[in-house]
């Protein structure tokens, strides 16, 4: 599969290259990582071609926007997709000491909150482009509207209902002037595609883990309702957040957790399916979600240059057909899942 290739994004006039950037991880998530280490995986990103980059204020508290900036700021502006998020606001902290990073291992010591109404969005995208020193973003997101994030049922409808009066606004202005060129919003759990269509006219979703080869449950009526509405997806967490890259190994992540014994056990099962086709359990993670055809990117992260040299081999390695149907079969994946070509 060509990872350079670009697909249309849902009813935008937004064309992504088939494989991404994800900035999470340069936010400090899994390790701190050096500033040069940093700008030298994004540096090999841009020398292997790719051209979509996704990143969030949230991610690092602002050090991954800062690492986008400063690693894209200086290239030809119309020749690469750059999006960002919504939904947090972030302050200087009074006191640097006691300061908890809480999700992240390293990071910026800004303490957030969350604000979707229509002034904090248009503040968010306002800290956004002086941080990434760029004059616009081409996608933005509603970010982490979720039971994950918001802890209740009651915290999600009052947020959801603030992004319907004021988040949705703000972002359809922004639209309108020619200043983002699509709508979107991040979804980490199940059900949330359906609650955000029911309020917002999308234009896509960033899926960052109901998507992968471990789970497809959306194509019951979430996947359908969207491509009956044209709204298209770009695949993040395309790794089930690990387990799917480094195989069914003792800590490997899913979830951002430690993988439970069921599904080491089933990674393990794909995993003998790849070997007896030759393929690395990595590519058929990274081409799977790309057999959908309302996916328009997959966006893997890297930490370091050798990670971007294998995602875009991994992309490029041929995959029997055979090893779909194999999956299949033997119900690992779903018998109605779309398959690459």
């Amino acid at each position: 599969m060509d990872p350079l290739a670009r697909r249309q994004l849902g009813r935008t006039n937004v064309h992504l290259s088939q494989l991404g950037f994800g900035g999470a991880g340069l936010g400090d998530l899994f390790e701190v990582l050096d500033d040069g280490v940093a700008g030298a995986a994004l540096q090999a990103a841009w020398d292997a071609g790719i051209r979509y980059y996704d990143t969030s204020p949230w991610y690092g508290r602002g050090q991954s926007e800062h690492r986008f900036g400063r690693a894209l700021y200086r290239k030809p502006r119309g020749e690469f997709v750059l999006s960002t998020k919504v939904g947090r606001l972030f302050r200087p902290s009074r006191d640097e000491a006691r300061f908890d990073g809480g999700f992240w291992k390293g990071g910026l010591k800004f303490p957030h909150q969350f604000d979707y109404s229509y002034d904090g969005v248009m503040r968010s995208f306002e800290d956004s482009l002086q941080r990434l020193g760029m004059p616009r973003i081409d996608l933005l997101l509603i970010h982490d509207l979720d039971l994950r994030h918001h802890d209740t049922d009651a915290r999600v409808t009052a947020y959801l209902t603030e992004a319907h009066n004021g988040a949705f606004r703000a972002l359809s202005e922004l639209k309108d002037a020619g200043l983002i060129g699509g709508i979107g919003a991040g979804i980490n759990e199940r059900g949330m595609i359906n609650r955000m269509l029911d309020l917002m006219d999308l234009d896509f979703f960033l899926v960052a883990m109901p998507y992968t080869l471990l789970d497809q449950d959306v194509l019951d009526d979430e996947f359908p309702r969207c491509a009956e509405r044209g709204v298209g997806f770009v695949i993040g967490a395309t790794f089930a957040s690990g387990i799917l890259a480094t195989g069914a190994r003792q800590g490997a992540l899913y979830c951002y957790s430690p993988a439970p014994p069921d599904v080491l056990a089933r990674v393990a099962r794909m995993e003998a399916v790849c070997e007896r086709h030759g393929v690395p359990l990595a590519a058929a993670a990274l081409q799977f979600p790309l057999g959908h055809p309302s996916v328009a990117s997959v966006i893997p992260g890297a930490l370091e240059p050798g990670h971007v040299t294998r995602n875009v081999a991994a992309f490029r390695h041929a995959i029997p057909a055979d090893l779909w149907a194999e999956l299949k079969h033997e119900g690992l994946i779903r018998k109605d899942a779309p398959v690459p070509a």
